[in-house]
């Protein structure tokens, strides 16, 4: 019997062909642990993947890294690789030829939770601009969370501690596992067509797993997207979630977002009351200001009336004719006591006294004063006055005064 006898390349070949016909091995997922982690110059990246089982090759050619790769492989790292089985028909050996390559459990779901986290981030969702404040004084709060657990009941507790009149109005959703997402975006978008005050979405603590939930970008759209202040309260103060960057305020447990969201109504009162304080003093203070000012401009306004000057002028009038009056009495003394001095003075001159003591006085017939002999001839007509009456005479004679002897001896 003639046996067939094989190449060693025919039988690489037809063994590549068998995995090239297996659908399966052409889009396998396979995860294990990185070993053997080499990075080639060329670009590709060569290692080898293992678990408790076994070990297989792999390879990631340099033209899948851009795409299939996000973060920077390394020894010990456990993930899960994408991409065909096939053999290399020169060596005779089965490798995977990886097209993606994502770390297993929380480091991939941390990977994906900063690559959402910057791809929001280089869309302005997380913008301070586009934070809405939070309402002081909110009448209505709702909270969107899971109907059962601590978170809830935490929010009531601190609701009904500091103000018991407020509203609180729950939206029972899941917050964990398959739907969780979905149910949150339901709640916030009810609760917006409530016309609540403010929202609190949030939960308890725990894994990355059990917050992913409020990772999703359908949740962090609805948180941006919603017109009402959104209060994001999701795990325990270290835990940070996509809710938490989009959120109008982030608060690091439910309770401290209920003490955000829910005024404290006796600190409240209290406000009021020592506004209302402040107020009546202010009142007071302005009052007694206006009243001041008031009685100034009254003052002013007495001061500055017509009648208040009218009188004024009828005051200074009065007093000026009081001067004017007092000046020309004065005047009028000065006046009449120099005319005295000035009577006396012209009676020593007078005619009449000197008529009186023997004097006499002659005029020419036509009325001019005789006043020298030279004046007058003979036979002229003078006529001599004296103090009770006129002598008309005929000049018989005149006769010159002897020299040296004064005219009026």
């Amino acid at each position: 019997m003639k046996k067939n006898i094989y190449s060693v390349g025919q039988v690489n070949q037809y063994i590549k062909n068998m995995f090239l016909q297996d659908f399966m091995l052409r889009n396998l997922c396979i995860k294990g642990e990185v070993s053997n982690c080499k990075y080639h110059s060329s670009g590709h990246i060569y290692f080898t993947l293992k678990d408790a089982q076994g070990t297989m090759r792999a390879v990631m050619f340099a033209g899948y890294r851009s795409k299939g790769l996000s973060f920077p492989m390394k020894e010990g790292d456990r993930v899960i690789v994408t991409g065909s089985v096939e053999v290399y028909e020169r060596d005779g050996v089965y490798q995977i030829y990886a097209r993606q390559i994502e770390l297993d459990g929380e480091g991939n779901l941390y990977l994906k939770f900063e690559a959402l986290k910057r791809e929001l981030e280089e869309m302005g969702m997380f913008a301070d601009e586009y934070k809405q404040p939070i309402p002081k004084y909110a009448r209505r709060v709702g909270v969107v969370t899971a109907p059962t657990g601590a978170a809830v009941q935490d929010i009531r507790n601190v609701s009904a501690r500091r103000n018991p009149y407020v509203q609180l109005i729950l939206y029972p959703a899941l917050v964990q596992g398959e739907g969780a997402a979905a149910s949150v975006v339901n709640g916030i978008r009810a609760l917006t067509a409530l016309s609540v005050d403010v929202i609190i979405v949030g939960r308890g603590g725990g894994s990355i797993e059990d917050l992913w939930a409020f990772n999703e970008e359908i949740v962090a759209r609805a948180i941006f997207e919603c017109p009402i202040p959104v209060i994001s309260a999701v795990g325990h103060q270290t835990d940070w979630t996509i809710a938490d960057y989009v959120a109008d305020l982030r608060a690091p447990t439910p309770s401290a977002a209920a003490e955000q969201a829910v005024f404290d109504y006796e600190q409240a009162r209290q406000d009021i009351l020592s506004l209302k304080q402040r107020l009546m003093k202010e009142l007071e203070r302005r009052l007694m200001a206006a009243k001041a000012r008031l009685q100034h401009q009254s003052t002013r306004l007495r001061y500055l009336s017509p009648r208040s000057r009218l009188n004024e002028n009828r005051r200074r009038a009065a007093q000026l004719e009081e001067r004017l009056t007092a000046c020309m009495e004065n005047i009028l003394k000065e006046k009449r006591h120099r005319l005295v001095l000035l009577s006396n003075s012209l009676e020593g001159y007078s005619p009449m006294r000197k008529l009186s003591g023997g004097y006499a006085y002659v005029e020419q017939a036509d009325g001019r004063a005789l006043r020298s002999i030279r004046e007058v001839a003979q036979k002229d007509t003078i006529l001599v006055h004296l103090t009770d009456g006129t002598i008309r005479c005929e000049a018989e004679e005149i006769l010159a005064a002897e020299p040296g002897k004064k005219e009026n001896e």
